[in-house]
């Protein structure tokens, strides 16, 4: 497809080129684009680029919980046992590892647009043949396929949705992006609530791997390539793409790209320059801090429909907990964000931590009542979901802006071993006799320790200013 083409098409989408005018129609120099983009009025053309992040975050959320709704139909079918069913619960997550530490940085050589695009259809392909899976092997490594790509997805759709917002609606753009994993999360529970009975788990695989399928034809169209990718790789035709964006964004034409920017050290000296004798604490605190949220999370939003059943509820109401858990889960950054606004990050997170774990002690042992059981796991969803957006907020204010994006990467990554590692051991645990009221109490106490953790933290390192707090981003995270 042609540039020309291309654009025409991604105009008619946003509806936004209209916006540009003749007085505007002007080259002027290259650096003024970002301070646009960052101080301007929003347009059509960012807004619906965003939307479109945000559509993608919601698939990505179907995509990465469909084996928590599905688990209890796909173990009766296959006589799983609980350590096989929380294997294939991993799988997703080991993907995502895969395609965020090798698939993604990939972005950054060849671009967002086409990397994201890329992974979408790998999700979209691996969904659809989980569909018609023979065996738990092939459903394992067609889950790892799907999290790769899914991976990738992630990275992309959320650096977009960041540049293509204001500075003063960036938070929200994040918000945004945290919210649709939920909601994707969620919808897929009511479609297995719904589906399963009726027409078996496969159908819940096969919706999703056609509506992702759908969505790669959407991004082709509507998704635009990274400024600051072009401004700082400057692939061929830089300038005249950029200057195409500017157009849909009514922002006047470059003269000129931007001066590159040099980074002050390489990756391996970022790395080391976290465990200096100055950093060398909070990163390792932050580190653990991550690594048992992120396991705690993922137990909480892999296993609950699974326990639930085991607890004495039906396949319906393990789902239906499951599915109002992630409901919850819409409103948790935001409930953050609006309270970090007011009281310090920190003490709010500390709040949050200590109210999901006594929650997390007494949701078994409500399931005697289950509107009960219903109302707690909804809250449930609110303050775990709450938990992750804290941490990504929380962790730009440790770090100088020199290494800032090393240390957030490298707390991610520690925190994806968590979660690649808790659905597996709670399957473990329960072969081994353990009851759902034991290892909700085990999470708890993990949430309880986060915190312990996170009090001996200081919020801004020895001899730095602290930057400005990071809305929080939770969907991002997860």
């Amino acid at each position: 497809m042609s540039t020309t083409t291309t654009q025409s098409t991604t105009e008619r989408c946003h509806g936004s080129a209209t916006l540009f005018t003749p007085s505007r129609d002007r080259p002027v120099t290259g650096p003024s684009l970002r301070a646009a983009l960052d101080e301007g009025p929003m347009s059509r053309f960012q807004w619906g680029a965003i939307a479109v992040c945000v559509l993608l975050n919601m698939l990505d959320g179907f995509d990465v919980l469909v084996m928590a709704f599905t688990g209890k139909a796909v173990s009766a079918e296959w006589e799983l046992s609980s350590s096989e069913l929380g294997l294939l619960l991993s799988a997703g997550l080991v993907g995502m590892a895969l395609g965020a530490l090798c698939v993604a940085p990939w972005a950054d050589r060849i671009g967002r647009r086409p990397v994201t695009l890329g992974c979408l259809a790998v999700a979209a392909i691996g969904m659809q043949l989980s569909s018609v899976s023979q065996s738990p092997l092939q459903l394992g490594a067609l889950r790892v396929l799907t999290g790769v790509g899914i991976g990738g997805v992630l990275a992309g759709s959320n650096v977009i949705a960041g540049e293509y917002a204001s500075r003063r609606w960036r938070g929200l753009a994040v918000s945004l992006n945290s919210t649709g994993y939920a909601v994707g999360a969620t919808v897929g529970g009511l479609l297995a609530v719904g589906m399963i009975g009726q027409f078996g788990w496969r159908s819940v695989f096969l919706s999703g791997g056609l509506a992702t399928t759908v969505a790669v034809s959407l991004a082709y169209f509507c998704l635009p390539e990274s400024v600051d990718f072009l401004a700082s790789r400057r692939p061929k035709g830089a300038l005249e793409r950029m200057n195409a964006l500017a157009r849909r964004m009514g922002q006047p034409a470059l003269d000129r790209l931007p001066a590159p920017t040099a980074t002050p050290s390489g990756v391996g000296a970022g790395f080391r320059e976290l465990l200096s004798p100055a950093l060398r604490r909070p990163t390792l605190l932050l580190w653990s801090a991550f690594f048992l949220v992120m396991a705690g999370f993922y137990f909480v939003t892999s296993w609950t429909p699974t326990l639930l059943f085991e607890a004495g509820l039906s396949s319906t109401q393990g789902l239906t907990g499951g599915t109002l858990l992630n409901a919850g889960g819409t409103f948790g950054a935001a409930a953050l964000g609006a309270l970090a606004a007011r009281f310090a990050l920190r003490s709010v997170l500390l709040a949050y931590l200590i109210v999901t774990a006594g929650l997390l002690a007494a949701f078994i042992a409500a399931t005697s009542s289950l509107s009960a059981a219903f109302v707690l796991g909804a809250v449930i969803g609110l303050f775990v979901n709450g938990c992750v957006a804290g941490l990504y907020a929380l962790t730009p204010l440790v770090y100088g802006a020199g290494i800032r994006t090393t240390g957030v990467g490298s707390a991610l990554a520690i925190g994806r071993v968590g979660a690649i590692l808790a659905p597996a051991i709670a399957g473990s645990l329960l072969d081994g006799g353990w009851t759902p009221q034991h290892l909700y109490l085990a999470v708890s106490v993990v949430f309880v320790a986060t915190a312990a953790l996170l009090a001996l933290l200081r919020p801004a390192t020895a001899g730095q200013p602290a930057p400005a707090p990071a809305a929080p981003a939770a969907g991002s995270a997860h």
